[in-house]
């Protein structure tokens, strides 16, 4: 099994890039921990099979990789220009029709996709499109048409995004297409499922609900990319199990100047209560055409895993660009780079003086890390069921590695995405504890993890097979 040292992981988009398994397995073998299935493009046929080719990548590097599914959601997109394309002039009127035909958009006006766009906008408001390369003033609202002045004119072509500036629009977090690829993605048993533009925690609990009504025993991670999420932070980040930064949209709605502040913001939201943290968009965008990333893109990396991130994403860069190999060695190198220079790999303040712990596995997790910080120990192992004690332990900075041992294939897939955590299949047949001990030091050895007079800190629980019941801690030394 490939056990790096990196702590942050990387989060890989597949897409036509990747669709040959050679790259894929390199891609595997580069660093790539987890893969990343983009609702939005391709179809259901596409995603089953880049599931699979990923999860045979790596068996043939020797790796547990995991799957996220990443739902769409209600991207409001014009519609399609009769003649493909427009230029709009600043100064110039142009109209959004929610009554025009999907393709007959001219150099005056273009239909819309969602058709309640009107109900949600009104006289001054200011539309974004393209990223916000684009700015439309709304002069008036009549019936299905919203009339605007353009401020900042360009070039305008089919299907491309609308926000509205300082957020607002009401379009529901799941759409009858995204209900269906729950469906799907409970089919693939996939490790989690990202919720596209996420208002409030009641939109989280919807996706989990469906997903566990069609049988999918995946995690959800929200998605950041409205105002409103920012507003609702703190109920979406407990309802969620992970939590994406994804700066695309976030940066258009809420502005680019605040982006920045806000990443570290919700970062520290998910580490201060125990959730995942996953930073997104445009990390190494040159890298769809270079063979090198700008020193901006290192910089931006090496900032988000500063701030305590537990991953970071390609998208377009592994999907459809054309160095996806280099680009997740790239992303790698960085990781590894920013990792060693940390200015603190230590941070224990997690909660409140006065506040209690829920859980007895969260009290163990929180001593092994106190005590690993100030011990000369060299790894901890974990003996889990669910994954939810070495996650509660990537919630502290730390050197040490953090081996989550579980006979549990879906645990392996899932802790992939965890800090500073590594999977490793392993299955108690023992009842005796230092049986125990001898066949973890055993494979700890194989696998040169350890040597030979090491120390590590072991947890479990008396009752094997039971989730949530860690409920010890043991310092051992590594001997034959």
């Amino acid at each position: 099994m490939l056990i790096t040292q990196r702590r942050t992981k990387i989060l890989t988009t597949l897409g036509p890039a990747t669709d040959n398994a050679k790259v894929l397995t390199e891609i595997v073998r580069a660093g790539a921990d987890i893969v990343r299935l983009n609702f939005s493009h391709g179809n259901s046929e596409d995603h089953v099979r880049r599931a699979e080719l990923a999860r045979k990548a790596g068996v043939e590097v020797g790796k547990w990789v995991g799957v996220l599914g990443d739902l769409q959601g209600p991207k409001i997109r014009i519609d399609r220009f009769a003649e493909g394309k427009v230029m709009l002039v600043e100064n110039e009127e142009f109209t959004l029709d929610v009554s025009l035909g999907a393709n007959d958009g001219t150099a005056k006006s273009v239909g819309v996709a969602y058709k309640g766009l009107p109900n949600d906008v009104k006289k001054a408001d200011v539309l974004l499109l393209n990223d916000g390369q684009i700015s439309l003033e709304v002069l008036k609202v009549e019936g299905p048409r919203i009339l605007t002045k353009v401020l900042v004119g360009g070039e305008l072509s089919d299907k491309k995004g609308i926000n509205l500036q300082g957020g607002g629009l009401s379009a529901d977090a799941l759409t009858d297409a995204d209900k269906e690829h729950i469906k799907l993605a409970a089919s693939m048993k996939v490790d989690y499922l990202a919720v596209s533009f996420v208002r409030t925690a009641a939109d989280v609990e919807l996706a989990r609900t469906l997903l566990r009504e069609a049988g999918g025993e995946g995690k959800i991670v929200a998605k950041i990319e409205r105002v409103e999420a920012i507003e609702n932070l703190t109920e979406i980040v407990k309802a969620s199990d992970a939590v994406m930064v994804a700066r695309g949209d976030l940066g258009v709605e809420v502005g680019y100047a605040e982006l920045t502040s806000l990443q570290k913001l919700i970062i520290e939201e998910c580490r201060k209560h125990n959730r995942v943290a996953i930073t997104a968009t445009q990390m190494m965008e040159s890298m769809i055409y270079n063979p090198i990333p700008t020193r901006a893109e290192v910089s931006d990396v090496a900032n988000a895993v500063l701030d305590g991130t537990d991953a970071v994403m390609l998208s377009a860069e592994s999907a459809s660009g054309k160095y996806p190999v280099k680009a997740v060695q790239a992303m790698a190198s960085v990781i590894e780079g920013a990792e060693k220079y940390e200015t603190s790999h230590t941070h224990l303040r997690r909660r409140d003086e006065n506040e209690l712990f829920g859980r007895a596995d969260e009290a163990i997790a929180m001593a092994v890390m106190y005590t690993a910080n100030h011990l000369k120990v060299r790894a901890i192992v974990a003996l889990t069921e669910s994954g939810s004690t070495p996650l509660w332990m990537s919630r502290i900075r730390s050197d040490i590695p953090i081996y989550a041992f579980t006979r549990h294939e879906a645990t392996c897939r899932r802790v992939t995405l965890y800090r500073g955590v590594y999977p490793v299949a392993f299955d108690i047949t023992h009842t005796s504890p230092h049986l125990v001990y001898a066949a973890i030091f055993k494979l700890l050895l194989e696998k040169k993890l350890v040597e030979l007079g090491d120390h590590v800190i072991l947890t479990g629980g008396e009752l094997s097979g039971v989730a949530g019941k860690t409920n010890s801690m043991t310092i051992l030394e590594v001997k034959l």
